[in-house]
This record gives C-alpha cells, structure tokens and sequence, in this order.
C-alpha cells in the first residue's frame, strides 16, 4: 500500500520548570538557539497545572527540565507525581542543579523515573544535546508504544473478523477495524463466488442513505476488474468520477467526511491463491497515512479473505442442504381419507446450522402413516440422510405399514449405509374409522394425544434410536376418540438450553390441553407459545379423525 509519510520533526518542546528567573531565563535562552519551543514554570505547582492544560489539549512537551530545589516540592517528588499520571507518565524528565550534588541525590533523580540529570552552569551544548538525547528517546518510546496499541488493534480486529457468524457480520467487523486503523470511516466488501456482494460501514447510518443496488454493483465490478485474475494483496486508487458515492460520508455529520465532498478511494483487495471470496477494505484516499498504516491494513484484508472462505463454503452448503432439505418435506399433503391432518414446519434462523428435522403424512391401504423425526447432527450429511429416510419410509410402508416393522427397517438401513448416524423418529399408523392407533417411537419424544376437554398426555411409548441395532420394543396402542387430537413436535419446538427436557416437555402438555380446539389452531398456538427465536428447525404435525374408513 503506497501511501505518503510525515516527516520527523526533530524540534521538540521543552518544559523548564525552576525557581530562579535568571536561571529560566539562561536555560530558555539555551534551548531556543537550538530551535526549540520553551515553556516556562516557577514551582511544581505551575509546573503540574501547565501540564494539565497542554495535556487537556494534547500537546504535552517534550522533555521536563526540572530543578531539584523547587520551593513546593522537591524535583524527585515532581517527577514521582508526573509518572503518577497515564497521559504524562511517558514525559522525559532531566534533572538538573546549581549546587554540588552528591551521587545520592543523583540516583534519587534516576530512581523516581528520571532519564539524566544536568549540574549547572553547564556548556550550551551539553545542555543541548542532553535535551535532544531526552526528546529523541520519549519519541522512540513514544512510538513503540503507538505501534503496540495499532498491533493489538489489529489483533483484535482479526479476532472479531475470525468470530464473525456470516459474511455480513464479517464486512462489519473487517470495517470497524479498519476506520480504528486509519482514523477515518471504512467500508469492506465480501464479493462470493456466486457475485453476491456483502457489505460491512464503519458508521451507523439512516436506511435512505446507503447506496443503492448500482452502486454495490459499480463496486463489485471495479473489485472484480482490479483482481482479474490475480491472487494476494493489492492496493490502488480509484478517482472520484469511478467510485460510487455514499460509503464514507455519515448523515448529518460535520468534520472531514460531510456530505458533499468528493471520495477517491483507496481499496485493499485481497484473495487468497485458491480461494473464491474477494474481499476490498475501502476508505477515502487521505494525505500523511503511514507506510506502516497501510501495511496494517493489508494484513487486515489478508485475514478478512482467510476468515471469509470457510464462511463462503459454510453458507454454500447450507443452501444446498437447505434447498435440499425443503424441497422434500411437502407444504401440502396428500389427501387422507377419513382424517384431518396439520403440519407446521418453521426452519431456523438464517445463523443456526442445518438440521435433519423431517415429516410424513402417507395413506396406507389399512389406515394413515404419520411420522417425524430428526437425524442427529447439523451438516448436509444429516440434512441427506434425512432425504434418504424419508424416502425409505415411503417406499417400505407400500409393502408393510405397521411401524414396528417400519422402524425395524429403518434401523437397518442406517447401520447398512451409515453406520455411526443415528435419528429419533416417532410413527404411529391411525385408522380412521375405529381410531386404533399403533405408535412405536425411537428415541423421540413421544406424540401428545389433546382432548377437547382441556386435557392432554402423553403416549407411553418409548424405544432405543434408530441406527444403534438395539432391540426394540413392541409398539404402543391407543384408541382415538373422534374429539382427540394425536399431535408430534420435534424438540426444537422446546428444547432450551439450560431447561431440563421433562420441564420443557410439561410446558408443552400444558399449554396443548388449553390450546383453541381444531389441528391447526393447536399447531398455531404452540407455534406462538415456544416458537420464536428458536436455534433449531421445528415440525409439528396434529391429526384428528373425521370418521370416514381409510378406503
């Protein structure tokens, strides 16, 4: 990154503090033949109060030239008190005296955090270089600790960049960072494969004033144009008439960056040699940036681009898994003779990872299939296998619906092909003319069967999960009357951190016994009870007879 540097100023301001007036007179006298600027105290007190007023307005001087035998306080306490005062702490201070001094008094000047101490008169070049030694030494200091703060804000930025959940988190993070570094406002943008462009200010702003979809556009293509081809690091300028108004300049802001002013932009691109994701870390082109300012910032662009792959690849595939995963669980349902059958399916929020949650709702020649279910993990793997189960469930119900037989088979089937996946799945098979239910349940929680008088308990069913091998257990029975709702929820509906199931699964009861009557004002209402914000997809399915035989 080209960017122009300041020069070293050399002259540097000096602090005389003494009580003689003809010695503050000789000293200033001295120091202002070597071009520097002299600011004069006549006691400790002076002394303390010209600091705070230059420290109030930062410009604290350069060296403290004080004398050991101040009226108030010795020049050892002074200097003791200075040191006291973050902002002043790193203040050089040079003790000096007119009087014979033994090697004590001189170590006293050293140990209360004095850099040199000066006998009096001395040789104007002495006293000179003494000075300059002193001022050249805070400068070193100085900027050490200038460059340690810049470092651990850059670590800090790439540890808020590397915890970033998604890519628009990301661009946010990577912008604060980069305005901290350069002092000015910052915009990054995350350009994926695919050209969808994530966009991350360093200001907060009204919705009325980001620009609009041109101008993302405008950007991605100058990214896409500077980068052809090429992977790295790279820094260039593009003039006013190409960059797209509105990413520096806050609403309603006064200072360098109002509204109206024109915005050449100095852009960070980074990719990584393999990688897919472009990322450009953007802020307005300004004069006196540091070359090690600017290396700062392509550090931060190379870390932004390694963070942003994996979060690439993650949403990728999350996409896929989703799409996947929706298409093959039915918004609407085959007709079921002689029953009324609700489903609700709410998918997590767009942070949470993929899940293996799935339904069915299947006639049968000897009544209605129902089941739900969840492969265990949160991957496209489980979000496949659930495709798979689903499908197998479809296929082995035409020959034999029952679900203990269903289950049976469906536990093969794991162990077969996927050994060490495992899934809880509930079914239960209903005929509709008599209401005899037959439920048999892997590891799931078990279906909730709500009368309309305002009461509701669980089945007593109970089994191992699926892909374990384990024996199972006979399925349960029941018999529906024509008022009862059977209802299955997946445990994303309850399941909260921290919350024991069995409480979680009491709640539930509760609040279905008082639910509206009807399947879906029951799905709705549970829906609004512990729906909201959930971290994991949710699938209810409520069934109640309507009395007609299966057919």
């Amino acid at each position: 990154m080209s960017v122009k540097g300041k020069a070293v100023n050399t002259v540097s301001t000096v602090l005389v503090v003494d009580d003689v007036p003809a010695s503050r007179y000789a000293l200033s006298a001295v120091l202002r033949r070597d071009g520097h600027r002299v600011l004069l105290a006549a006691s400790a007190a002076e002394a303390l109060i010209e600091l705070d007023v230059r420290m109030r307005a930062g410009d604290l001087p350069d060296v403290a030239l004080v004398d050991v035998g101040l009226p108030d306080m010795s020049g050892y306490e002074l200097c003791r008190r200075m040191k006291q005062l973050p902002p002043i702490a790193a203040l050089p201070v040079v003790h000096f005296s007119a009087a014979a001094r033994p090697p004590a008094d001189r170590c006293r000047g050293l140990d209360a955090g004095g850099e040199s101490y000066l006998t009096v008169p001395a040789e104007p070049e002495e006293i000179q270089a003494v000075v300059r030694a002193a001022a050249r030494g805070g400068r070193c200091r100085s900027d050490a600790q200038l460059r340690v703060g810049r470092l651990a804000m850059l670590a800090g930025t790439i540890l808020d960049v590397q915890s970033a959940r998604c890519l628009g988190e990301l661009a946010d993070a990577a912008a604060t960072g980069t305005a901290r570094l350069t002092g000015g406002p910052a915009a990054v943008f995350v350009l994926g494969g695919d050209g969808e462009i994530h966009r991350g200010l360093s200001r907060r702003r009204a919705p009325s004033s980001l620009p609009d979809a041109a101008a993302h556009e405008t950007v991605a293509r100058l990214m896409r144009r500077v980068m052809s081809g090429r992977s790295g690091v790279r820094y260039t300028v593009v003039p006013t008439p190409l960059w797209p108004g509105g990413f520096f300049r806050p609403v309603g802001a006064a200072g360098p960056w109002c509204d109206g002013l024109p915005e050449e932009a100095g852009l960070v691109l980074a990719r990584l040699r393999d990688g897919r994701t472009l990322v450009c870390l953007a802020t307005p082109v300004q004069e006196g940036l540091s070359d090690e300012t600017g290396h700062l910032v392509e550090r931060l662009a190379h870390a932004t681009a390694l963070a942003a792959e994996p979060l690439l690849r993650y949403e990728e595939e999350r996409h896929i898994a989703l799409t996947l995963q929706r298409s093959f669980l039915p918004a609407q349902l085959p007709e079921l003779p002689g029953t009324h059958v609700v489903v609700r399916y709410e998918p997590a929020s767009s942070q949470a990872e993929i899940g293996g949650d799935f339904y069915a709702a299947l006639p049968t020649p000897v009544g209605v299939l129902t089941g739900i279910g969840d492969v265990v993990g949160h991957s496209l793997d489980a979000a496949t296998v659930m495709v798979e189960i689903r499908h197998a469930l479809r296929a082995y119900c035409v020959e034999d619906p029952d679900p203990g037989v269903l289950a049976l088979r469906l536990d093969r089937m794991l162990q077969h092909y996927h050994p060490g996946v495992t899934a809880t799945m509930c079914l239960s098979l209903v005929d509709p003319a008599t209401g005899r239910t037959r439920i048999a349940n892997a590891g799931h929680i078990p279906p909730l069967v709500v009368r309309d008088e305002g009461t509701a308990a669980y089945v007593d069913a109970c089994g191992p999960l699926m892909g374990l091998g384990l024996d199972r257990p006979e399925p349960s029975e029941v018999v529906l009357a024509r008022t009862d709702r059977l209802l299955m929820v997946t445990d994303g509906l309850i399941e909260t951190r921290g919350t024991d199931l069995a409480v979680s699964m009491e709640q539930l009861r509760l609040a279905a016994a008082g639910a509206p009557r009807g399947v879906a004002a029951l799905c709705d209402t549970l829906l609004t009870c512990f729906g909201q914000a959930r971290e994991d997809d949710i699938a209810l399915l409520a069934l109640r007879r309507t009395g007609l035989g299966a057919g």
